[in-house]
């Protein structure tokens, strides 16, 4: 059974921020078994990986390999050898945008994306599209953001769409796009499908064999693993066809000085340099820590948690929220008469963590009609309570107080 209390004492930062931490959407807190996990790596195994002769080196190499094994199971796919480590989703997404896209992509083909993608998974198919003459369309979509199948396939009838390039949940307008349905549209015309799962995959359960999706980047940090770690999971035949876009030690077999050069099979290939081992580790544990809790309780919660945001914010006829049909515990909104930053600056005043701005999405700005939110991004370890104390301090604000606060 989901128990909200006893999950919130296996994180030190729901004691210790001082806060209410509604800022989920930009990085998560990290339980303490995935602090004592980084914390033995450097106190009892630090050490490189796959280079030393020596027993540590080959335990912690096995470890760091056996992480793939984790995350095969965590999005179910099909060969621990599909999961690729990176830096994070931005990392992943430009990996598959200049890994794949560059080789694969010429004037008249069309890189299908939309106007709700963050910066990362947008701003490399731009400097792809420049690099090879490939076209950049975008998705039409209904108002407010919302998702339309049909407009979707009618993107298709030219038959130049190449590749699609779609986050899976909006990091601003918090909705779940139909991903399953936006592959098999894709596949129908020969097209592949890379997705941003950054703020899908911490939220539940997301099987890549039932998708069928070609491409899937996350990040460890935003689900209760370190930073500087990210997964870019691919179909083993596309990462084999793709070019690393680092080369370094650790990803080739051999070369020569005549330039000769035989890289290793996927994923090393891709893995360049020495890893973030302990990075690679801590997600490996907080991968388990989501499993056990079980990602569909974890997505059950938190639909109960937004629903009772938007409800209690429903209440403030001085608070405009942008998407009231939000499919996730994301919902963004402003205070009348209230600049962003201006409200987001009371808040923090009044101890609530909150991002304001335009959240790495600035095409946005054409579907919702404003170019700067707040964001309440909420976690399972968030409660109602927190929700009510949320409410009762906006009631209160004006913008004389935010003036105040920021001074």
């Amino acid at each position: 059974m989901f128990n909200v209390e006893k999950i919130r004492n296996d994180f030190p930062m729901i004691k210790n921020a001082g806060c209410i931490y509604f800022d989920n959407s930009a990085t998560s807190f990290k339980p303490q078994c995935v602090i004592d996990r980084v914390s033995e790596y450097y106190t009892n195994e630090n050490c490189n990986i796959h280079r030393g002769d020596y027993d540590l080196s080959v335990k912690v190499s096995k470890e760091y390999d056996d992480t793939r094994k984790t995350i095969k199971k965590f999005i179910n796919c099909r060969d621990k050898n599909e999961i690729v480590f990176t830096h994070g989703a931005t990392s992943s997404l430009n990996t598959v945008a200049y890994g794949y896209g560059l080789s694969h992509l010429s004037k008249g083909d069309v890189i299908l994306t939309s106007q709700v993608e963050h910066a990362s998974n947008i701003l490399p198919w731009f400097r792809v599209s420049d690099l090879t003459e490939a076209e950049i369309r975008y998705i039409p979509f209904d108002e407010d953001a919302k998702f339309n199948l049909e407009k979707y396939e009618e993107c298709f009838k030219d038959r130049k769409v190449k590749i699609v390039s779609l986050t899976y949940v909006s990091n601003v307008m918090g909705y779940k796009y139909p991903m399953k349905d936006i592959v098999r549209i894709a596949h129908k015309y020969g097209a592949l499908v890379n997705c941003d799962g950054a703020q899908a995959v911490p939220h539940m359960k997301v099987d890549v064999e039932d998708l069928d999706v070609d491409f899937l980047s996350f990040s460890s940090h935003k689900m209760c693993g370190p930073a500087g770690i990210g997964v870019l999971y691919a179909k083993y035949k596309l990462l084999q066809d793709m070019d690393p876009v680092w080369l370094g030690g650790g990803s080739n077999a051999r070369f020569k000085s005549d330039k000769e050069l035989i890289l290793k099979e996927s994923p090393d290939k891709f893995e360049s340099g020495s890893p973030c081992i302990e990075g690679v580790l801590g997600l490996d544990v907080a991968a388990r820590y989501l499993m056990d809790i079980g990602m569909e309780n974890i997505e059950a919660y938190e639909s109960e948690l937004s629903e009772y945001l938007v409800h209690r914010l429903s209440e403030l006829k001085n608070v405009h929220i942008y998407n009231r049909n939000t499919d996730t515990a994301i919902v963004s909104f402003n205070v009348d008469g209230i600049f962003a930053q201006d409200t987001a600056c009371y808040l923090n005043a009044n101890k609530f963590a909150l991002r304001s701005g335009n959240h790495c999405a600035k095409l946005l700005i054409d579907l919702i009609g404003t170019n700067e939110s707040v964001r309440a991004s909420l976690y399972f370890y968030n409660t109602k309570e927190e929700i009510d104390r949320f409410v009762e301090c906006l009631k209160d604000i004006t913008l004389e107080k935010c003036i105040e606060a920021a001074i």
